[in-house]
């Protein structure tokens, strides 16, 4: 069969096609020459490469493969010390990307391939940008495939040679067939022609080394004995991307899977905190990827101490424990899961087993320990944690937490290997805790923020609109009346600043439940949401507070208060007839399941009404619209909010999120100018408060004119010269 014999389509997309099967396979079967250039060189580039070239084989056909080395930032900085090291390191990087295989199959197809380059079927180079004294990665993504008559398939786009891109990721390829017309045949030789310009070193600056040692140690490294040509026909995991067929792993150690594609960044902050001697912090954005980073993280120094290791993840919340086995597992790591209410009941013992084991049986000496920081804490888990006599990583998500006294005083040099992950892990008001998380941690390997995500599409873009919420008198008089009493308990440090004594940190919450509990915010709600009430993945983000019950005869006392959720789900299931579901603490972990697996269907369930979702770290990447009624003055807390509401959800379309905003005001700003400079300055300070969100989330919005104008208008108002920043 002939390569036109084959009914080849235009573009191939890999969630669409399986490309592997409708193209690759097919195409090369009937090929006697294919040439491929790739982005980065790996032994997982090498297994995948080496699909469907039993065909190839026999119709006596040749492989020629063009790769570019990952080079780590320490990488780079070598190179920038001296030219002639510039070949060494790009050598070095290749070396290092020799991976041992993830399971039976990738074992096979890398005996396949060194196969191929023993026969003389196969070559390979690396190419490298080279401008002047700088090194830059060769990423074009290309290839050509010739029949025995001569006819050619050309391919380009985003597809690489791995797995991930072939099953999980969107990827496409555009293909160009010599046979079909003139246009299409003059791509065709536009490919070729760059191909082998750069095959032969005559591309302008890109450089190809000449590296024999490489096919030495690929022959060295996977060469076991008479390759497997029918290895496509066996292996379960490029059937159909289904879990009956999916490959169960024989080895017992980590490995970053090939369904898991990390990013230039994530790469680069591994290779960064190897360079501190694993030992730093992830700063990255919510929803950039910091959990499969710090897997990543995992798996580099398990391989780098011969998997003789022990791990210790540490989460706030049940329910983000959950959340990183969803995750752990597909890294080949089967997790001790502890803590109360864990489904692992014998927890406790198997913990128990895995320190015993550690010193008896060789093939047990990696195990990986997650949990809770309320359970990390007890008495138990530290006294197992002493009779560990393996190095320990320890790895703790929402480090910011371990800034707290409770917490910090469990951050012992016991732990050899430490990694510390949060979006935001500077402590608000706390620089001394801030402080101990950077002397245990260390360094920041990477600083993600979301700015960087949103332009790098890995979080969506979005439109942010300030609801203006107003007091009522009784709110604005007791909000008054405990500024002045605040005011009270403003004491100075050593340092000369000026903080709060306990008694005041405690009139400072209650004044912070006035606003959270503004009466405004649900008439506002009613206005804003209408346009709302027949679409769906919505969140109404409600604070964990009470509000004057709507339906009581009598003014305002603590027995007709309700809780601000309860009368948010009047709102829109009894008066607007949505479909909504609360998503509280109250709700197990199977309810909460349930309910994100309905409002994903979108037709079940339009709305979340919810407390702390936000904060806790739920992923529901599905909210295109969220109405924020909680207000809050900590950047830690806002700024993690909003990063939640912007995770990727291609499945529901979600091209950009609206974030309404309810921003609480003393008063409108028409009434500002009539009051005194003394009434003015009290008030002045929830307003900067305020402003310091909307300043915030309307930086990087789609639509900023909307709250730069507001912040204008409030700046004038009451005279805010100054910086945002929240005072008391």
């Amino acid at each position: 069969m002939s390569l036109r014999d084959l009914n080849i389509k235009k573009e191939y997309r890999s969630l669409i096609d399986n490309v592997a099967k409708e193209f690759f396979i097919p195409a090369l079967k009937s090929a006697v020459s294919y040439k491929r250039a790739v982005g980065f060189f790996s032994s997982s580039v090498l297994a995948e490469i080496s699909k469907g070239v039993s065909g190839l084989v026999k119709n006596g056909g040749t492989m020629q493969l063009v790769a570019s080395p990952y080079l780590s930032d320490e990488d780079v900085a070598a190179i920038k010390a001296g030219y002639a090291k510039r070949e060494q390191v790009v050598k070095d990087a290749v070396m290092n990307s020799l991976k041992e295989p993830a399971n039976e199959f990738e074992e096979e197809r890398l005996n396949l391939l060194a196969n191929l380059i023993a026969d003389n079927i196969l070559d390979i180079k690396i190419a490298f940008i080279e401008e002047s004294a700088s090194t830059g990665m060769y990423h074009e993504k290309m290839g050509i495939i010739t029949d025995e008559n001569g006819e050619k398939i050309a391919f380009s786009g985003s597809l690489n040679e791995s797995k991930t891109a072939f099953t999980a990721n969107y990827e496409a390829i555009d293909t160009f067939c010599s046979w079909k017309n003139e246009d299409e045949l003059e791509r065709v030789k536009i490919k070729e022609n760059a191909f082998s310009s750069i095959w032969n070193n005559s591309e302008p600056h890109i450089s190809i080394i000449n590296f024999p040692e490489l096919n030495d140690e690929i022959l060295k490294k996977y060469k076991k004995g008479k390759p497997n040509y029918n290895i496509d026909n066996q292996d379960p995991t490029y059937k159909e991307n289904t879990p009956e067929n999916t490959l169960k792993i024989s080895n017992k150690f980590p490995f970053v899977p090939d369904s898991c594609s990390l990013y230039d960044y994530q790469l680069r902050a591994i290779s960064e905190w190897k360079r501190h001697n694993y030992k730093g912090i992830f700063d990255m954005a919510t929803g950039s990827g910091k959990t499969f980073t710090g897997l990543g993280a995992i798996c580099e120094l398990s391989s780098a101490v011969n998997h003789n290791l022990a791990v210790i993840i540490v989460c706030p919340y049940q329910h983000l424990v959950e959340q990183w086995v969803e995750d752990i597992v597909k890294f080949n790591i089967s997790p001790i899961i502890g803590y109360s209410a864990s489904l692992q009941k014998d927890w406790k013992k198997r913990l128990e087993n895995a320190i015993r084991d550690q010193k008896l049986r060789d093939e047990k000496k990696f195990f990986c320990f997650i949990t809770t920081n309320a359970t990390f804490s007890s008495e138990f888990v530290q006294k197992m944690i002493v009779k560990i006599r393996k190095d320990i990583l320890l790895v703790v998500d929402e480090a910011h937490n371990f800034g707290a006294r409770s917490l910090s005083k469990l951050l012992d040099d016991k732990f050899r290997y430490r990694l510390a992950l949060s979006a935001t892990l500077e402590r608000h008001r706390d620089e001394e805790g801030t402080q101990v998380l950077f002397n245990f941690f260390g360094e920041k390997c990477i600083e993600y923020t979301l700015e960087q995500a949103i332009a790098d599409g890995k979080l969506t873009p979005y439109k942010y609109y300030p609801v203006l919420v107003y007091f009522n008198e009784d709110e604005r008089e007791r909000y008054d009346d405990l500024s002045k009493q605040i005011l009270k308990h403003l004491k100075q440090d050593k340092n000369g600043k000026f903080k709060l004594d306990d008694t005041g940190d405690k009139l400072a919450i209650k004044r912070a439940r006035i606003v959270a509990a503004a009466a405004d915010k649900l008439v506002k709600l009613r206005e804003v949401i209408k346009p709302y009430i027949d679409k769906s993945f919505i969140l109404v983000y409600c604070g964990a507070t009470n509000v004057l019950d709507e339906n009581s005869d009598v003014s305002s006392t603590d027995a007709d208060d309700i809780r601000q959720i309860e009368a948010v789900t009047r709102i829109l299931g009894n008066e607007l007839n949505m479909r909504v579901s609360r998503f509280t603490s109250s709700e197990n972990m199977k309810e909460r399941s349930s309910i994100k697996e309905h409002f994903k269907n979108g037709d079940d369930l339009q709305a979340i009404v919810a407390i702390k979702c936000l904060d806790e770290g739920v992923n529901i990447p599905g909210i295109k619209t969220a109405f924020i009624l909680a207000s809050s003055t900590n950047p830690k807390e806002y700024i993690q909010r909003r990063g939640r509401v912007l995770r990727r959800s291609p499945e529901t379309g979600k091209e950009y999120a609206e974030i309404y905003d309810f921003v609480t005001l003393p008063r409108p700003i028409e009434e500002v100018s009539g009051r005194t400079e003394e009434q003015a300055s009290r008030e002045r300070s929830l307003v900067k408060n305020e402003l310091a969100r909307v300043q915030e989330f309307g930086r990087l919005a789609l639509n900023p004119m909307d709250s730069n104008s507001l912040i204008w208008k409030l700046r004038d108002a009451y005279d805010i010269r100054d910086d945002l920043t929240d005072d008391a």
